[in-house]
């Protein structure tokens, strides 16, 4: 295979990862976005360090990880995942996950995998979120592949077969696993569901029927739990801004504030739950079926497999309650918790920078903000009882 194909989205390769770093230090933007996540940072001190890195796999070893566990430490109360005994060590995984935050879903799993022993992922990120070109040669340099967005309908298509393409390249020809969201952007209501086009994307390349090219990048799901979601007032503020507006549309410095809000604003506990192999299912699939239905059923059986892996926080079960005026889960949560629950719902929403809002515009901030934090329990309850219900069909 002709890999220069790939040149324009695929991760740096090794062999130019010190000509690439050395250009990126030089940048401007780049030591502002340092000195302003690590102010006590020796910036000098930092790029001859940077200099001395050879490859991606050093990269995230010297530099990522320590970054990453300071940055658990200080906006976590903790990082936690299971399952991993699903993931053969020798083997390349599709990990399709629920989308929490712009920039530390994927982080956040490698660093699991990191603690683990476990090989990291190579990253699918939006070429919409890289706002500055240095940012561009950020993420390539540590492991990132890109996602073409918003092309006119002929473009996509080739975007899509490139990206397919590259995916199962990763896969087969580099034994690397990858790492994808279920679908194009967050979830603002935090009701996860996988789109069909994005397993369609993933059926385009490979030289076997559709399900046979979906055995070949051996999806695995996993379920990302956040105790809470540092973006959940500017979610809100979106859902009210588009109701008011129909047509409104975020900015570029929009995406930029949520990265940087994501990245550095406290989020409780988080955890990981390592699913099971579609391609278990994809085994005792009809070949027969069409590509539209193929994709539907594979998008169910992940929505279950997701949903049924969320770790329910007690602030889940005090949304749900609250959201449907309801005591049923009364007997998972304290008083106190109930307390400092609505005390920061409140002081979220203080912050939405919205002039002259309304009580009618602040209750549906209020709603929109229950709802996403009860949707993870309402989607495990359904996930527990339907997708249980149709396993033991099967069986």
């Amino acid at each position: 295979m002709d890999t220069r194909q790939f040149d324009e989205i695929a991760p740096y390769s090794d062999d130019i990862f010190h000509e690439k770093m050395a250009g990126l230090i030089k940048e401007p933007g780049f030591e502002h976005a340092v000195k302003w996540v690590l102010p006590e940072i020796d910036f000098n001190d930092f790029c001859n360090g940077l200099l001395e890195v050879k490859d991606k796999t050093t990269f995230q070893r010297k530099i990522m990880w320590p970054f990453l566990e300071m940055l658990a430490s200080k906006t976590t109360s903790g990082i936690t995942i299971s399952g991993l005994d699903k993931i053969d060590k020798t083997k390349a995984y599709t990990f399709i996950t629920n989308h929490r935050d712009i920039v530390l879903d994927t982080s956040f799993l490698n660093l699991c995998f990191l603690r683990a022993g476990y090989p990291t992922t190579e990253v699918a990120i939006g070429d919409n979120l890289l706002i500055y070109a240095w940012i561009n040669d950020l993420v390539r340099l540590n492991k990132s592949f890109i996602v073409k967005r918003d092309l006119p309908r002929v473009k996509a298509l080739e975007a899509a077969q490139q990206l397919s393409a590259y995916i199962h390249y990763a896969i087969t020809g580099k034994n690397q696993s990858v790492w994808i969201a279920e679908r194009q952007g967050r979830s603002k209501d935090s009701s996860d569901m996988a789109q069909d086009s994005l397993i369609k994307m993933l059926g385009l390349a490979g030289d076997k029927d559709f399900i046979g090219n979906l055995e070949e990048v051996n999806l695995l799901p996993v379920s990302i739990s956040y105790e809470y979601d540092p973006n959940d007032y500017l979610k809100a503020r979106e859902f009210l801004l588009r109701r008011n507006d129909p047509d409104f549309k975020k900015t570029q410095r929009d995406d930029l504030f949520a990265m940087e809000t994501g990245l550095l604003q406290p989020k409780g506990r988080v955890h990981f739950e390592v699913g099971n192999p579609v391609n278990d299912e994809l085994s005792h699939m009809d070949r027969a079926l069409d590509k539209t239905a193929v994709a539907r059923d594979v998008c169910r059986i992940i929505d279950c497999d997701i949903h049924s892996g969320y770790k329910i926080f007690p602030i889940n079960y005090i949304a749900f309650d609250q959201l449907y005026n309801t005591d049923k889960w009364a007997d998972r949560y304290t008083r106190q918790e109930v307390v400092d629950f609505n005390n920061y719902l409140h002081a979220q929403i203080l912050k939405v920078d919205i002039p002259e809002l309304s009580e009618a515009d602040t209750q549906f901030l209020y709603e929109m903000m229950l709802t996403m934090y009860a949707n993870p329990l309402k989607n495990s309850i359904i996930a527990n009882d339907v997708c249980l219900d149709s396993e033991s069909d099967n069986i």
